[in-house]
C-alpha cells in the first residue's frame, strides 16, 4: 500500500460515516428481537452481538483511530487501548446493572465531540496552551462515556435478569475482540502509511477529517436530541 491508498482510509471512514444511522450505537431490529427472545446466559450470541457493534459503531472506531494515530511503540498502544477499555466497561456494567437513565443523544453527542477532542490534540491544537489535560485521563474518561453509550443501547433491549451478568460480560469481551481486530487492521495501515514520503503532511488533513466527522456526529445527536426526543 502506498501513502496515497493509505491517506485514502480517513476519507472512507468519514463517507461512511456520512452515509451511516445517525446514531452509531443502534442495534438492528433483528438482533434486538433474537436477544430479546434469549433466557438465561447467552455466551456466544452476546460475544457476536458485541463483537459486531464494535465495527459497525464507527464513533468508537473513529476516535481509536485517533488514539492510535501517532502510537508507534507497543506498549503506549497496549497503554491506551487499556485505558479506553477500563473506561468503558465500567460504565458499561454498571449502567445495566445499576439501571441508570441517560439520553442517549447527549451521551452520543459527548462521544462524537471526543472524536473532535483527540483529532484536534492531533493537529497540535493544545500545544500553545499554559494547562492541557494528560491524554491518558482524557482517554479514559472519554471511555467512560463511550460504555455508557452502550450501556443505553442494550437499556433498550428487553433483558431478562436470569444471567445477565454473564451477558453483559459476554457483550463486553465481544467488544473487545471486535476492537483488537479493528485496531489491527488500523496500525497495519497506519505503519505502512508512516514509511511513505508526505506522512506528516497527510496526517493533518486526515485528522482535520476526523475532527470533522466528530462535529458531524455530535450536531446529529444534538439535532436528534431537540427535534426527534421533542425538545422543541
Amino acid at each position: 500500500m502506498n501513502a496515497r491508498s493509505a491517506a485514502a482510509l480517513p476519507l472512507a471512514v468519514f463517507l461512511l460515516l456520512l452515509s451511516g444511522p445517525a446514531l452509531a450505537h443502534n442495534i438492528s431490529e433483528s438482533n434486538a428481537s433474537f436477544v430479546e427472545q434469549l433466557n438465561g446466559p447467552a455466551v456466544i450470541p452476546f460475544l457476536y452481538l458485541g463483537a459486531k457493534h464494535m465495527f459497525t459503531g464507527y464513533d468508537h472506531v473513529l476516535f481509536l483511530i485517533g488514539v492510535v494515530f501517532f502510537l508507534s511503540k507497543p506498549r503506549d498502544v497496549i497503554l491506551y487501548v487499556s485505558l479506553f477499555t477500563a473506561g468503558h466497561s465500567v460504565t458499561l456494567l454498571a449502567g445495566v446493572l445499576a439501571g441508570w437513565q441517560v439520553n442517549a443523544y447527549l451521551v452520543d453527542a459527548v462521544i462524537g465531540l471526543s472524536v473532535v477532542y483527540k483529532a484536534f490534540e492531533n493537529m497540535g491544537g493544545f500545544d500553545d496552551l499554559a494547562f492541557r489535560i494528560d491524554t491518558r485521563v482524557a482517554v479514559m474518561v472519554f471511555g467512560l462515556f463511550h460504555g455508557l453509550g452502550l450501556a443505553t443501547r442494550l437499556q433498550d433491549l428487553t433483558l431478562t435478569g436470569d444471567g445477565l451478568l454473564t451477558n453483559l460480560i459476554s457483550f463486553n469481551v465481544g467488544v473487545e475482540l471486535g476492537q483488537i481486530a479493528a485496531l489491527a487492521l488500523v496500525l497495519l495501515l497506519l505503519l505502512r502509511w508512516r514509511q511513505g514520503a508526505g506522512f506528516e503532511r497527510q496526517a493533518f488533513a486526515a485528522n482535520w477529517l476526523l475532527m470533522t466527522g466528530g462535529f458531524l456526529l455530535t450536531g446529529m445527536q444534538l439535532a436528534g436530541y431537540f427535534l426527534l426526543d421533542g425538545r422543541v
